[in-house]
């Protein structure tokens, strides 16, 4: 998934990136509210992490451009403001969550895990396609009940893919969710990891699980 981050605080922005980046998510960062609402013209986001107190445009004015323009994007605020009655008014705004500086980085991964969950209506925390089974917490990958070991990227792809199963992805959204602007795209990196993904989540099963559509991209689906 592929997460913004607009904060003016360089250190805690650098760090927010680093832990996203590791935990296997594409990011984005920006210093202030212009800068986040180019970028959210620009891209679809899976969440954004959104500093209160910003130049330029604060993120309540942000989150309000955001809600009148109709996107849904979760929205998790990120501030040194701890009244109830900030709370209140961020989460009566829009804002899907509200996390208190400072906040533990694990934390803060659980509330992004839970409030993408609600918008994609996954109840659970694992993705279930036929006998292969993705845990989002841990990233255990299983089919069958064999392990499958996927680097950080191939579990990012099969995790889109399994968000999105029965519909076929094309290219463009792999890059688009996956990757982040440092991305320059035009080569044939998204083909090679499904590729190293098919190998690894079909080979040496009777029944096959990810399908090339022609011209259009790929699917996730079980096949009679």
């Amino acid at each position: 998934m592929r997460i913004l981050v607009a904060e003016d605080e360089k250190d805690l922005n650098r760090l927010l990136c680093q832990t996203l980046t590791r935990a296997g998510y594409g990011v984005d960062a920006c210093y202030n509210g212009v800068q986040a609402m180019d970028c959210l013209h620009c891209a679809d986001y899976d969440c954004v992490l959104l500093d209160v107190m910003m130049p330029e445009k604060d993120g309540h004015a942000v989150l309000r451009e955001m809600r009148a323009a109709g996107k849904t994007t979760p929205v998790i605020f990120l501030t040194a403001r701890d009244s109830v009655r900030d709370r209140i008014d961020g989460l009566d705004m829009g804002a899907d969550d509200y996390l208190v500086k400072p906040f533990d980085f694990e934390e803060l991964l659980a509330r992004i895990r839970a409030a993408t969950r609600k918008y994609s209506g996954e109840k659970t925390r694992e993705l279930v396609l036929a006998d292969l089974i993705v845990d989002t917490v841990t990233h255990d990958v299983r089919r069958a009940g064999k392990v499958i070991k996927l680097s950080a990227k191939e579990y990012a792809i099969l995790e889109y893919l399994m968000r999105h199963k029965e519909a076929v992805v094309s290219r463009t959204q792999i890059e688009d969710h996956i990757w982040n602007y440092d991305y320059t795209g035009g080569s044939n990196v998204v083909d090679v990891y499904i590729t190293y993904l098919r190998k690894k989540i079909d080979q040496g099963f009777d029944k096959k699980l990810l399908h090339t559509v022609r011209g259009a991209g790929w699917i996730l689906r079980e096949e009679p």
